[in-house]
């Protein structure tokens, strides 16, 4: 039989700890790249509390969504830049004898080879994914002995003796 729940009764255990600001303080912090980790120590919670609250309460949830894409799309931005190359302005400071001199001029940055192999892989997988394809010449209906002779041989360096 059901307990029925009394509606002028406290509910039990702890209260919790959320609070409605918290909403915009995770989406800043996940805009600087925090992490659920990161969250649960700012807010002196543990990690389950944190998943916790994002179950409870669909606007926190929201805003640490919408923190981590931007800090995301910044990652993609700059994985981006850094694949293609790209130049800025920079400023170089030079002291000679009691002058200090700023010194304006461009900076260069080549493309990264490493950069662009990660962003092919990515973003269009069928064209730049490691493939590895097997040579498979038998069927469904070979038995096992064959299979196992035809590997045999091909672990020797022998010709292939398979049964066509």
């Amino acid at each position: 039989m059901a307990r029925k729940e009394n509606p002028t009764k406290r509910p039990r255990g702890r209260p919790s700890k959320y609070r409605p600001e918290f909403v915009e303080q995770a989406a800043k912090l996940c805009k600087l790249g925090a992490t659920d980790k990161e969250l649960a120590d700012f807010f002196e919670v543990s990690e389950s509390t944190l998943n916790l609250w994002k179950a409870e309460h669909p606007e926190f949830s929201e805003s640490l969504k919408r923190g981590k894409q931007h800090s995301d799309d910044r990652v993609e931005q700059s994985l981006y830049r850094r694949a293609i190359g790209y130049t800025h302005d920079a400023v170089k400071i030079i002291s000679a004898g009691n002058q200090v001199q700023e010194v304006p001029y461009v900076e260069h940055y080549a493309p990264d080879t490493t950069a662009c192999i990660f962003w092919l892989k990515n973003r269009r997988p069928e064209l730049w994914r490691d493939k590895t394809e097997a040579d498979v010449k038998h069927g469904v209906d070979d038995s096992l002995a064959e299979l196992l002779k035809a590997i045999d041989g091909k672990s020797r360096g022998l010709p292939d003796q398979s049964v066509e």
